[in-house]
């Protein structure tokens, strides 16, 4: 195969580099070796997954605790991975992963949480998680009233901050987005802690049970069917796209997304969005139903 071959990859979505590929590209890419990667699990709250091995790398997306993914390499506190949910390729540090996978029983369904160190709200939090965040429920307890979900190792959350993990937490992937209106934006952002638009997107719709890419050109390429407005109209959870940017329709006057122009999750009318995007990046390249 050809240096021409390998450029046309799609790096975010193929691990492979001039000296180390994943074996699944064996026919496709070449390099110095071949690997099968081994299963690790993301034991931090967020790890920041970047396209080099270096911190002052732009961030490309996020994964999310007890997420699982395959890991290639491992240099210099830095581990090369590939996420299991949507594929993306990139450079985590090390110290945010375990070399073991434990068996989520739940998933977070609140933008955050706090995570205890015992069954009692009045304890200092350990730390927070982010919605989409996967624990395992060992047991269940009450104290002073509020019910706890506790964990493996002990700590515990709020119970009703938690589903039941392959139960779909919501229907709606539009009252999800709406959940996290004035989230802060963050480019690469893709938690309760900070989304950009298309980790809203992304988010959204995992919780309603679908998958979908994690960038916007990826979603705006594939996700859904595409729709042209003034034939099928526009309805509520439909995806409006613009050059490298999306947003849901709450309803067919009304856009909610993670806009750099707030830095906030926000809503706005749609055609007040449509002019104000226009001026900076043109008029919308796309609708779509996902």
């Amino acid at each position: 195969m050809t240096g021409s071959e390998s450029k046309a990859l799609d790096r975010r979505q193929n691990a492979y580099r001039p000296d180390l590929a994943d074996i699944r590209l064996k026919e496709v890419v070449s390099a110095q070796r071949y690997v099968e990667g081994t299963a690790a699990q993301v034991i931090a709250p967020l790890a920041k997954l970047h396209p080099q091995p270096d911190p002052a790398s732009a961030i490309d997306t996020e994964a999310i605790f007890g997420e699982t993914l395959r890991v290639f390499d491992r240099q210099e506190g830095w581990a090369w991975v590939q996420l299991d949910a949507d594929g993306y390729v990139g450079y985590v540090p090390d110290r945010c992963l375990s070399g073991t996978t434990n068996a989520a029983t739940h998933v977070v369904c609140k933008p955050r949480s706090f995570v205890y160190p015992g069954p009692d709200l009045r304890f200092p939090p350990v730390h927070a998680l982010s919605m989409a965040s996967r624990v395992e429920v060992s047991g269940s307890t009450s104290t002073r009233g509020t019910e706890y979900a506790v964990l493996a190792d002990g700590s515990a959350m709020i119970a009703a901050h938690l589903k039941p993990l392959g139960n779909v937490a919501f229907t709606d992937p539009a009252a999800v987005a709406a959940m996290f209106l004035e989230a802060p934006y963050l480019w690469g952002g893709r938690s309760g802690f900070g989304i950009d638009c298309s980790g809203l997107v992304q988010m959204a719709l995992a919780m309603t049970g679908r998958k979908a890419p994690r960038d916007s050109d990826q979603q705006s390429a594939g996700l859904g069917d595409p729709i042209a407005p003034s034939v099928d109209g526009l309805k509520r959870g439909d995806l409006v796209f613009w050059k490298g940017h999306v947003g849901f329709l709450e309803d067919e006057h009304t856009l909610l997304h993670a806009s750099g122009g707030t830095m906030t999750v926000t809503r706005e009318p749609l055609a007040a969005a449509i002019d104000r995007i226009a001026r900076l990046y043109g008029p919308p390249t796309g609708y779509r139903r996902p």
